[in-house]
């Protein structure tokens, strides 16, 4: 079953560029950034002032459904899995029939998340520290990297298969990764995949002690980039072999340099590994591909890694390209599944038209020299709608840890 074909619904999705596809993308097209907002992170050598990508109150639902609430009693609280469930609902119509044609049985869920609980844990332990004692509602479960994977298993009340990925910022590309292999070994017939995470105090405590923060919203290749922002956000969906969108998983590849624990290797030949394995398990070339959706980080080490790995696959110019976490924030476990969700729209959006536009590269345009030029996307720029059929979204993390996928219109023979 190793050739069988893997389709993606339309995703479910939220974050603070819009509270479902259609608003996100408008947002990635237009290179909105207004979802970025300034925030004052308190600390003992005075106030810091940084920017983040929140997702409004209201986009979220208060609270989660009531089979889910009497399994977790703390479930209301946590703003993950409300944030989980504000896109889940968007592709509750294609889980269920999925169930209603294989059986609860037989669809699965694979979900990256790399938060493990620290919106929980944190609160917890003030309140031991303060009175000798954890709430009454924490459980250490609520801290296992499989939680939110089980969580969506509860939620649509499924019984496949039901795996936690936390390979960090490329958790939910991974998750993708393990579904479509989930189908094509035949343990499932469907599955539910993607990626959720918050900008928990913890989290963002976390990254600046790493001086990986900038204190503007991120410049992703600039010569003026000073490091990431970080955003929160859900992307989710439904694979099968059915065709149904027509947007198909056509290639992946996935690579570990393990040069770090936190630092990219800096020749980016595991970032080039994982992109040439996706093409080559598609049956592409690197001129097939019609646009690139970049890890982008903003951090000197990340963009200088990755201009040198993308030029060295699609060589001078290459296609176009886009960094759309200045517009996000980095969404951390959930970035490839949010990501991977801009490529779908893109892909779809490639109808019959001649030319169609592609997410914005937003950046102030001062282009560090010493890096290879990429051929960024601009605003309002369109470009030859066959080309954005086919389209690769790349997830590079912490520990080497590299994802590709590349998903697209599969050109019909005869």
């Amino acid at each position: 079953m190793a050739d069988l074909p893997v389709y993606l619904s339309a995703p479910g999705l939220v974050c603070c560029a819009g509270k479902d596809r259609e608003g996100f993308f408008r947002s990635a097209l237009a290179g909105d950034q207004s979802g970025v907002v300034p925030v004052t992170l308190p600390g003992q050598a005075g106030d810091l002032r940084l920017f983040l990508g929140r997702i409004p109150g209201e986009w979220i639902p208060r609270t989660v459904p009531a089979d889910v609430q009497r399994e977790s009693a703390y479930a209301e609280d946590i703003r993950i899995l409300r944030v989980c469930a504000a896109a889940l609902e968007q592709i509750r119509a294609e889980v269920e029939r999925a169930v209603e044609r294989y059986g609860a049985g037989r669809v699965g869920v694979c979900v990256g998340s790399c938060d493990n609980g620290s919106e929980w844990s944190l609160g917890a332990h003030r309140t031991y520290l303060a009175e000798g004692r954890f709430p009454p509602s924490y459980k250490l479960a609520f801290q296992s990297a499989a939680y939110p994977a089980g969580y969506v298993s509860r939620y649509f009340g499924l019984k496949g298969p039901s795996l936690g990925v936390a390979t960090a910022c490329a958790s939910s590309a991974g998750a993708v990764v393990k579904a479509a292999g989930l189908i094509r070994a035949g343990l499932c017939n469907a599955v539910v995949a993607g990626g959720v995470d918050i900008v928990s105090e913890a989290a963002l405590r976390g990254f600046v002690s790493l001086e990986a923060v900038s204190g503007d919203v991120c410049n992703p290749f600039s010569r003026n980039r000073k490091g990431i922002t970080l955003g929160e956000g859900a992307a989710f969906f439904l694979l099968s072999p059915e065709e149904g969108t027509g947007i198909e998983i056509l290639g992946a590849g996935e690579s570990a340099d393990a040069h770090h624990m936190t630092a990219p290797k800096p020749d980016g030949t595991g970032a080039v590994r994982a992109m040439e394995d996706a093409l080559d398990s598609a049956g592409l070339t690197a001129g097939d591909v019609g646009y690139v959706n970049l890890h982008g980080t903003g951090t000197s080490l990340n963009d200088r890694m990755e201009a040198q790995a993308t030029t060295a696959v699609f060589g001078a110019g290459g296609p176009p390209v886009s960094s759309t976490k200045p517009v996000t924030g980095h969404t951390l476990g959930a970035a490839g599944a949010l990501e991977l969700a801009l490529c779908w729209m893109t892909a779809a959006s490639a109808g019959e038209a001649a030319a169609v536009p592609a997410p914005v590269h937003c950046w102030d345009g001062e282009y560090d020299a010493d890096l290879p030029r990429l051929r960024f996307a601009g605003k309002g720029e369109t470009f030859p709608a066959k080309r954005l059929r086919i389209c690769m979204s790349n997830s590079f993390a912490f520990g080497g840890c590299n994802v590709s996928l590349i998903i697209g219109k599969r050109t019909k023979k005869g």
